[in-house]
């Protein structure tokens, strides 16, 4: 019999670095390797089990329905629980209607501008717009979503079950009264907008609301200053309505770009949307004329209006769920903490998406959802979504695109001496002919050091949407500036002064 000091030798640290070198592979190589077989699941697509489900996935929203349709698959036995239509917060309240919304109020504009190209003049205010056949359209174009959401989930074998779902424990999910065992089970249960607790909230609306709206206001408040506040401020301004962003603090965005964010607020005021900065509402009185009076926490004027909306954050759908009988832990507010690969602290129950703290953007919870299927039943290798380098956008008017870092986390990240800017701003093409005082603005910021990675984009421009995507790419794949440099551009385009930036911009005081 073998010592237990041979053992100890054996397979000490030196040791197995030793025979990796041999087999020409390191050790980290073999802890990925290690903590892989640790999350996959030893099914491969066959059950093994008595549960009555490989995956039991509680939400139909983007992150729950493309984690269960990737996991049907690779073979696993799949359940959804939805207790409302399937494509949650983007698809129904969020990113698609949205966007519809966004270019029903571009129209009023463009029939303005079409004068300069010849066209008739055309001044349209918001008594112009059918608002009722726009939200029929609207509302056909979402159910179709929603029908063709269904219809792939049950051609990939994904089991739908209709219903609020809840833990009962870590491998038991309760719907309608009946109770179902599962392997595995993916937390994926989206968030909902937060209501203030001040006095007349029941007149507020929030987005959710906004897309169901009976007719088109007049006069509208809205309350915040994120993506989703600004957004809204320039829906109902494109469509004519008077519109009034109340912020809480100093600036739009506040997580973005100080200058893409000074640029955008010179292009809102400009479009005649009136900003009221470190600004609270203390309460709403609905007045006998059926508008609203909205009274501050400041000493300023009471203002008189026809809608008021709250746009000031998001909070997780996870209160009574049964996390707590499951054994998941949350923050205070309610965030489900997950580890780099949406593991929670229970090891077979997972969470993606805007219930988790990471990046509320649609397109990372479809990511964080697809990766977990391909970890669980696949077996690959644990991946981690990459949320240092997701480009995004703000789909206001003009739209605005940003991948990568902002230029005071540049500062924080290289130092004040660490990287270089360079930018731009001009009046795009199609504006020349309309007369129309609009801006476009392009910055990146360069790491200084090394080979001059360009780690930070951001535009302002009506086709920032499109043009940020492949942005995200040249950053993902480490582009340096001397690529962009010797790019050649595509004329005549927005898109061509990214590659066309030469000189730096001088050091800010």
């Amino acid at each position: 019999m073998l010592s237990y000091n041979y053992y100890r030798v054996l397979l000490s640290p030196h040791s197995i670095d030793k025979t990796f070198k041999l087999c020409g592979i390191t050790r980290s190589t073999c802890q990925i390797d290690l903590r892989s077989h640790r999350f996959m699941a030893t099914t491969s697509g066959k059950n093994t089990t008595n549960y009555d489900y490989d995956y039991f996935v509680v939400g139909g929203g983007s992150g729950g329905v493309r984690s269960s349709r990737i996991a049907a698959q690779l073979g696993a036995r799949v359940a959804l629980a939805e207790n409302k239509q399937l494509g949650g917060t983007c698809v129904n309240v969020g990113c698609v209607p949205k966007k519809l919304f966004c270019y029903a109020s571009q129209f009023r504009e463009l029939f303005h501008d079409a004068h300069g190209y010849g066209w008739p003049k055309i001044d349209m205010n918001y008594n112009d717009h059918n608002w009722k056949k726009f939200l029929e359209s609207k509302n056909a174009e979402i159910q179709r979503l929603n029908n063709a959401y269904e219809k792939n989930q049950k051609d990939n074998n994904v089991e739908i079950i209709k219903g609020r779902a809840t833990l009962k424990d870590s491998h038991t999910v309760i719907v309608n009264d009946k109770e179902y065992s599962t392997k595995h089970i993916l937390v994926a249960v989206g968030g909902c907008p937060i209501i203030p607790n001040i006095e007349g909230r029941e007149h507020i609306i929030t987005s959710d609301d906004a897309f169901f709206l009976e007719k088109l206001p007049k006069n509208v408040i809205i309350v915040g200053g994120g993506y989703i506040a600004t957004e809204f401020a320039c829906i109902f301004n494109g469509f004519g309505c008077e519109v009034t962003l109340i912020l809480r603090g100093k600036t739009i965005l506040s997580s973005f770009d100080e200058d893409i964010r000074a640029k955008l607020t010179d292009e809102l005021k400009k479009n005649g949307i009136n900003i009221l900065y470190q600004t609270e509402v203390e309460r709403i009185e609905k007045s006998s004329d059926d508008s609203f009076r909205v009274k501050f926490k400041q000493d300023k004027t009471p203002m008189d209006t026809n809608l008021v909306m709250f746009a000031i954050g998001r909070h997780p759908n996870t209160y009574n769920i049964g996390l707590e009988k499951a054994g998941i832990k949350t923050d205070d507010n309610g965030v489900i903490k997950v580890d780099d690969y949406s593991q929670t602290t229970m090891p077979n129950i997972y969470a993606v998406g805007d219930c988790t703290d990471r990046k509320a953007l649609t397109p990372v919870a479809i990511q964080e959802g697809h990766y977990l299927a391909n970890m669980l039943f696949g077996n690959e290798q644990p991946r981690k979504v990459d949320y240092a380098t997701v480009g995004t956008t703000v789909f206001s008017e003009p739209a605005i695109g940003t991948c990568g870092l902002t230029e005071q986390q540049a500062r924080e990240t290289y130092g004040v001496d660490g990287y270089d800017v360079y930018e731009s701003t001009f009046k795009p093409m199609f504006v020349q002919l309309s007369k129309r005082d609009r801006k476009s603005y392009v910055k990146l910021i360069v790491d200084r050091n090394g080979q001059q990675r360009v780690v930070g984009i951001h535009l302002m421009d009506h086709a920032a949407p499109e043009i940020i995507q492949m942005c995200s790419v040249a950053i993902r794949a480490g582009a340096t500036k001397d690529l962009f440099d010797h790019t050649i551009g595509i004329h005549p385009t927005s898109a061509e002064e990214i590659v066309q930036i030469r000189k730096k911009r001088e050091k800010k005081n």
